[in-house]
This record gives C-alpha cells, sequence and structure tokens, in this order.
C-alpha cells in the first residue's frame, strides 16, 4: 500500500518588507501566487537540480533552435559591438 504525504502549511513571520516586496514583484512577473513564488523560490535554493555539462549544453543547443530565423547570429552580435564601438 502507497501512502502520499500531503504538502505542509507554514507560516511566516517578520518577513522584512524589503523581501516581501521583491516577492510580490517577482510573483507578479511570473504570473503567480505569492505563495506559489515563495514554494518557487525555496526549492531552488533547497533543492537545486544538478545539471550535467551534457545536459546544459544539449539544453542550450534546443533552446537556440527555437529561436526564430530572424535572431541574430554570434557574427552579427559581434559585428554590432564592433560598429557600437567606433
Amino acid at each position: 500500500m502507497c501512502c502520499f504525504a500531503m504538502p505542509t502549511n507554514i507560516t511566516l513571520k517578520n518577513v522584512p518588507d524589503e523581501v516581501y516586496e521583491r516577492l510580490k514583484a517577482s510573483a507578479e512577473h511570473h504570473r503567480r501566487s505569492l505563495n506559489s513564488e515563495a514554494i518557487v523560490c525555496l526549492e531552488s535554493v533547497l533543492m537545486p537540480q544538478r545539471m550535467s555539462v551534457k545536459d546544459r549544453i544539449a539544453r542550450a543547443r534546443a533552446l537556440r533552435a527555437e529561436l526564430p530565423e530572424s535572431t541574430y547570429r554570434a557574427k552579427d552580435i559581434d559585428a554590432l559591438k564592433r560598429e557600437g564601438r567606433r
């Protein structure tokens, strides 16, 4: 027989105003509730996902493949950088 753990509720007290405002702004930016944003923040710090170099490169290539054709290529970006230095 398998048991599923129920999520635990916690209450945070004495949250500094600046932390609250940053969490609130981040939640709005990501279109999440304050609760969901707090959980995401906690998970990212307490349970970071380790990614091998091979997997990280594969992920970068997959993201690059999703970009539209009109996206600047590395040589275009380098040319624009040089142009801006004149």
